[in-house]
């Protein structure tokens, strides 16, 4: 079991930035690759970025052009997403999620563990 747990999400302004945090806890994380999805109201959950488990490969949405960056401390069993040039649009429930033994890459059935997520509203 895996234990996932999402912060660093509040309200900004359109063209700041901010910072996601997961922390894992459980069984060792570090054999894990990790994702960040995110959901937007009346809307379906959609991927944002990958991660493997050393970190040396890494998968972004299109849609993001470059603006967001997905990164891990294995020895802290973190996980970070670095959001810049943030646009309303952006504006969603953040989620981390953890695929065991398997590249989960973008696709949501193939992560086994989800954190609660953590709300990030950009106004405009």
């Amino acid at each position: 079991q895996v234990q996932l747990v999402e912060s660093g999400g509040r309200l900004v302004q359109a063209g700041g930035s901010l910072r996601l945090s997961c922390a894992a806890s459980g069984r060792t994380t570090r054999t894990y690759n990790m994702g960040w999805f995110r959901q937007a109201p009346g809307k379906e959950r959609e991927f944002v970025a990958a991660i493997s488990t050393s970190g040396g490969t890494t998968y972004y949405a299109e849609f993001l052009k470059g603006r967001f960056t997905i990164s891990r401390e294995n020895a802290k069993n973190m996980v970070y997403l670095q959001m810049n040039s943030l646009k309303p649009e952006d504006t969603a429930v953040y989620y981390c999620a953890a695929a065991p033994d398997r590249w989960g890459g973008s696709y949501a059935e193939a992560y086994d563990y989800w954190g609660q997520g953590t709300q990030v509203t950009v106004s405009s």
